[in-house]
């Protein structure tokens, strides 16, 4: 029993809206039973999917075709690094495109990889999971905002208990697109206005690329605890706000597809922060897979307790 779960690999796929992505864990067990989680691979690509979706209502035939050959290229990597137990999930542009089902079918069918659409509740609580590695010294109540391609998750914990999860169709790529209604941004706004009220002094955890990459790019930060404070957030937005797309690339080294999404990204954050009047933002390096492979592990463990 005690070498069951030692150097086991676990993968999660996110088949996002902007980007897609694999991620490789080795989770060992010390002789106590605690799991630590070592992150073997990750490779993300930006497929875009949602750019198709928001403008178009489906997946381009070149973009499923990418898509395929991904995840032929994923299955193989797979098999590399002898991974036990994967979980394959696709969130919001899968989600609306007409055709998602369809694609979805082929793959399976191409590459044994079963992709499931999971709706925005799931998503956000499927995320909260990897509270499992990062969130067990955090006392206080906490925002957690996950900002996608296509959709927002919030989680709202307080004394480290998930109170509750919401998802909202407000992400970079669809507000770049300009397909985010003011009905949705209303909703946001109130529900957030709603909630501060019940849970005072609340601050951000935020997850997803654009955050990580705000953080690293913030002058000022508290490494120790990882956070950044929103008026700190504020000043470096207005700073890429006021430059287009190519002078933030060559500014600030941004890769193309995601010098266009960090506007609006910083947009979501900072209308959060303000509804919730929230001082700070956390940056642990979190997300979808993550959170994939928290309940792989956990599954596989509860099924070895019970053989």
């Amino acid at each position: 029993m005690e070498d069951k779960n030692l150097n086991v690999h676990y993968a999660a796929i996110d088949i996002g809206s902007n980007a897609v992505r694999l991620l490789i864990k080795q989770v060992e067990e010390d002789t106590e039973g605690k799991a630590n989680f070592r992150k073997e691979m990750l490779l993300r690509v930006p497929l875009r999917l949602g750019f198709d979706v928001f403008a178009m209502g489906k997946i381009s035939e070149e973009k499923e075709k990418n898509l395929m050959r991904l995840m032929k290229v994923f299955r193989h990597m797979m098999k590399i690094y002898d991974v036990e137990a994967f979980r394959a999930c696709a969130t919001s542009a899968m989600r609306d495109a007409q055709n998602g089902k369809d694609i979805i079918k082929r793959i399976k069918k191409k590459t044994g990889i079963e992709i499931e659409i999971i709706d925005g509740q799931e998503e956000a609580k499927t995320i909260y999971n990897n509270h499992n590695e990062y969130m067990e010294d955090r006392n206080g109540n906490y925002m957690y905002v996950d900002v996608g391609g296509g959709s927002t998750e919030i989680n709202l914990l307080s004394q480290g208990t998930l109170v509750c999860s919401r998802s909202y169709n407000i992400g970079t790529v669809r507000i770049l697109n300009q397909a985010v209604t003011d009905a949705e941004w209303e909703r946001l706004k109130n529900d957030m206005q709603e909630l501060a009220a019940s849970y005072e002094k609340t601050n951000i955890i935020g997850s997803g690329g654009n955050i990580n990459k705000l953080y690293k790019l913030a002058d000022k930060k508290d490494k120790r605890k990882q956070r950044i404070t929103v008026d700190t957030l504020k000043k470096l937005h207005e700073e890429l706000k006021a430059l287009s797309v190519e002078e933030r690339m060559e500014k600030y080294q941004l890769k193309p597809d995601r010098a266009d999404v960090i506007v609006p990204a910083g947009d979501i954050f900072l209308n959060i922060a303000e509804w919730i009047h929230a001082t700070h933002i956390y940056v642990p390096v979190i997300g979808l897979a993550d959170g994939i492979i928290d309940e792989l592990y956990v599954q596989h463990k509860q099924e070895q307790e019970a053989s």
